[in-house]
């Protein structure tokens, strides 16, 4: 039983995977009000660490919403039992998690995680989202969001460039 624990508890191979995405970054927001319009561009900044000895990535991004900074913080990680990956995002705009698991593909340099987001000006506790991590290069990688309530159509996209 206890060696069952240790090796649940232990970053694996997963984990390792998402090495690439430590360091310090430039990011580029697109976000997209509605589907058929033009996205609104702004920029920001991220950093992403390894915290809890391995186990987690914490990023804390900086950047600007609506013509106001904000600073938010994902973590990320992968749950040996569930065999899946698991986020969480906060920011200081607002008071709910945005949390979301999913599965790695092509070597887990694509991560698709799903999850149930709310919206503060409808009120709506219970809005599908997908995101997808996109590892382009050690140097860059993409993360999209995509609204289920209306299509699946995106509702953001950072593109993120190692500084």
């Amino acid at each position: 039983m206890q060696k069952k624990m240790e090796a649940a508890g232990s970053p694996g191979p997963a984990h390792k995977a998402l090495d690439g995405l430590v360091g310090t970054w430039k990011a580029e927001v697109k976000c997209w009000m509605q589907p058929d319009g033009s996205p609104d561009v702004t920029q920001g900044t991220a950093k992403v660490t390894w915290i809890l000895k391995g186990r987690f990535l914490e990023e804390e991004f900086q950047g600007e919403m609506r013509g106001k900074p904000f600073t938010g913080r994902t973590l990320i990680g992968y749950d040996n039992v569930k065999q899946k990956f698991n986020s969480v995002w906060v920011s200081d705009m607002q008071t709910s998690m945005f949390i979301s698991e999913g599965k790695g593909e092509q070597g887990n340099k694509v991560i698709t995680l799903e999850g149930k987001a709310t919206c503060p000006a409808s009120d709506r506790t219970d809005i599908p989202m997908k995101s997808v991590l996109r590892v382009l290069s050690p140097d860059k990688h993409v993360f999209e969001m995509f609204d289920g309530s209306k299509g699946n159509a995106k509702t953001m996209e950072i593109t993120y460039t190692r500084k």
